[in-house]
This record gives structure tokens, C-alpha cells and sequence, in this order.
């Protein structure tokens, strides 16, 4: 017998260490690929989910402010975001990705934040080669909740960074982290 959509979704929510929020704030200096500029939208992947924002027309410095939640069952899955250039005839065109794990951030989730102050930096996430950061990243303790801030430099284009927010949102009947 097959599981009805209720079974299977609370077998998922089993399966979940919780939801990630991923705020898609912002670009900076993304690449042209129309006459002179772009209409871009990003692409979020973890695993078989596939997430996107919406296009914004003519702006090479978009503003999102678009939140994407994906379920995370495991935390060492990397998220790839793809930002793209929104043509109407012809095939979207790349401007570039960035991937991160998400590892720092759900090792921080661990932690007893109770008596810390609103604004405390739990731990820092240095750039390197092996991550897109084109700056530190401060995972903090913000009005009770575990928030990091990543600036992620895209590669495989000529300029362009993606500025987002992490949030975790524990789900009732997950595993948690």
C-alpha cells in the first residue's frame, strides 16, 4: 500500500535534522550579460532540492531580501547557488556560482546559548580555497536565534558576489541537531 502525502511528509520531518532558511539579500557587481546589464535570479541546491528567487530586471546590484528553505537531512551536503541571467528567447545565461557547507553553522546550532548577550559572535568562518567566502563569516547569537552572514565571491565569471543570511528553524518531530 502506498503512503498517503501526510505519511510520507512526517517520515521526511523524521529523516530532518530541521529547515535551513537561506535569505537571499543580495548581489554586488555581477557580471553584464545583456546589452549593459543583467536580469539576474539565483538558483539554491542541497542535494535533490532545487530553490530559486525571483528575476529582477536590469541590475547588476539586485536586491532580493527572498527567503528559500530547504530541509536538511545532512549537514555535510554542500549548497550550490547558481545565479543566472533571465533571457526571454534564448537559454538563460550563467553569471557565475558559489558553493558552501553549512558544517560550522550546524556544529554551532550545538551549543548552550542561554545567558549570552544578543549580538555575541559564536565562532568565525575564515576564507579559503576550499570555500567562495570573499570575507569572514560571523555565526552569531542574535534575539535568540543561531544567525550566520556569508559574502560568497562566485567563480566561474569575471565579477559578482552574493550576499545571504543563514537561520535554522527546528521542525516538531525532526531529529534536530
Amino acid at each position: 500500500m502506498a503512503e498517503s502525502p501526510r505519511e510520507a511528509n512526517s517520515s521526511l520531518m523524521a529523516c530532518s535534522l530541521g529547515l535551513l532558511r537561506i535569505r537571499v539579500k543580495r548581489g554586488v557587481n555581477l557580471a553584464v550579460r545583456d546589452v549593459r546589464s543583467s536580469d539576474p535570479y539565483v538558483v539554491v541546491k542541497m542535494g535533490k532540492q532545487k530553490l530559486k528567487t525571483r528575476v529582477i530586471k536590469k541590475d547588476v546590484n539586485p536586491e532580493w531580501n527572498e527567503d528559500l528553505t530547504l530541509s536538511v537531512m545532512d549537514p555535510s551536503v554542500p549548497i550550490k547557488l547558481t545565479v543566472y541571467d533571465h533571457d526571454t528567447f534564448t537559454k538563460d545565461d550563467k553569471m557565475g556560482e558559489a558553493e558552501f557547507d553549512i558544517r560550522p553553522y550546524v556544529e554551532a546550532l550545538k551549543q548552550d546559548f542561554e545567558d549570552i548577550p544578543s549580538g555575541t559572535t559564536i565562532s568565525r568562518v575564515q576564507p579559503c580555497r576550499t570555500n567562495c567566502l570573499s570575507e569572514e563569516s560571523a555565526i552569531m547569537w542574535v534575539d535568540g536565534k543561531v544567525v550566520q552572514n556569508l559574502c560568497l565571491r562566485l567563480k566561474n565569471v569575471e565579477c559578482g558576489e552574493l550576499e545571504i543570511q543563514l537561520n535554522w528553524i527546528d521542525l516538531p518531530g525532526s531529529k534536530g541537531v
